[in-house]
């Protein structure tokens, strides 16, 4: 279970980044404090899976702001690399139009902290993290290289860590915002089986 970092304090790091298109020579986890942080790892820039997701995390950026979360991605390549693809249009594999910042680990010691470096390769697996707005990391999800994720399930799930923060009420499966919670006991159990 060393991999397993829920309920720990998310590593810090201070790396070069590129976001908005220009080239950020210091970001870190403390000049995000307060916020919640959906920080992802992907293999590669230019390649053919991570554009599509880098875009489907832009597209719902909205979302993430409207829920005070900061969206950052994070990947083995430089930062002359990252802002090469973010000035790439989309019809050619690039991400032109990524405005959230992505982090440059190419000393792969972001990847080792947070347990998703594939070692043999050297580079991330398509790691997802989940931070509270004090530090603690609340989700976590690891795909390997051929699976994309679902941008829509990561809100959902800051949606359900939102509602429990807001409410004091768990979040049961499928649950989506606005549905029904449960206070977490056997009398709520009980409550949210029953047909109202």
């Amino acid at each position: 279970m060393d991999s397993l970092l829920v309920g720990k304090k998310a590593p810090t790091f201070r790396a070069k980044a590129v976001a908005d298109g220009r080239i950020i020579d210091q970001i870190s986890l403390d000049d995000f404090q307060g916020k919640f942080i959906v920080l992802f790892f992907y293999p590669l820039d230019f390649t053919f899976v991570c554009p599509t997701e880098l875009h489907a995390f832009q597209d719902k950026l909205p979302e993430f702001e409207k829920r005070g979360a900061q969206v950052i991605g994070c990947s083995v390549d430089s930062h002359f690399s990252h802002h090469a693809w973010v000035s790439t249009p989309r019809a050619r594999g690039g991400i032109e139009g990524v405005r959230y910042p992505i982090l440059s680990d190419i000393n792969k010691t972001i990847a080792i902290s947070y347990h998703v470096l594939k070692e043999e390769d050297g580079i991330a697996y398509r790691g997802l993290f989940l931070i509270d707005r004090k530090g603690i990391i609340r989700h976590q999800l690891v795909n390997d290289l051929p699976l994309g994720r679902s941008v829509d399930e990561v809100l959902r799930t800051l949606d359900a860590l939102i509602h429990f923060e807001n409410c004091g009420e768990v979040c049961p499966a499928n649950w989506q915002a606005g549905s029904k919670s449960m206070k977490p006991s056997q009398e709520g159990l009980v409550s949210y089986f029953t047909p109202t």
